[in-house]
């Protein structure tokens, strides 16, 4: 989506299924996370730094698609980590949340997993980040 403040960002060599469209602008950013090959189908949840790491549930979602929307009930958002088409023909395995509020976050493997990365977002900006190996 584009339009005044927003700035729409996809991948047009990306293959059938994963392409993510970026919708960011105003004190909405993004985040592209470059994850290690053997984290495939696992999951990366965000949480706001230095909040509560208590909350966990136990339902299911299909996170494949890596839109990195929160669930609308309280659930912090969480995608999976899937290979994508790289525009020279490799594959790369990422982790993507496409609308993010501006901030200082931590990102873990869920469920409980320890903090692994800590990121700032930037409103209007798509922030890029390695997983460490």
């Amino acid at each position: 989506m584009s339009g005044p403040g927003n700035n729409a960002v996809e991948n047009p060599h990306a293959g059938k299924g994963s392409s993510v469209l970026l919708d960011i602008g105003g004190d909405i950013g993004a985040l592209v996370i470059d994850m290690p090959a053997d984290l495939e189908d696992e999951e990366v949840e965000l949480r706001k730094a230095g909040s509560d790491h208590d909350h966990h549930h136990d339902h299911d979602h299909d996170h494949g698609h890596g839109d990195g929307h929160g669930h609308g009930h309280g659930v912090a958002p969480h995608v999976a980590v899937v290979p994508r088409p790289k525009p020279d023909g490799t594959m790369a395995h990422s982790a993507v949340f496409s609308e993010v509020a501006q901030g200082t976050y931590e990102l873990y493997l869920r469920p409980h997993g320890p903090v692994q990365l800590t990121v700032e977002i930037h409103g209007g900006q798509v922030t890029e980040a390695t997983w460490p190996s």
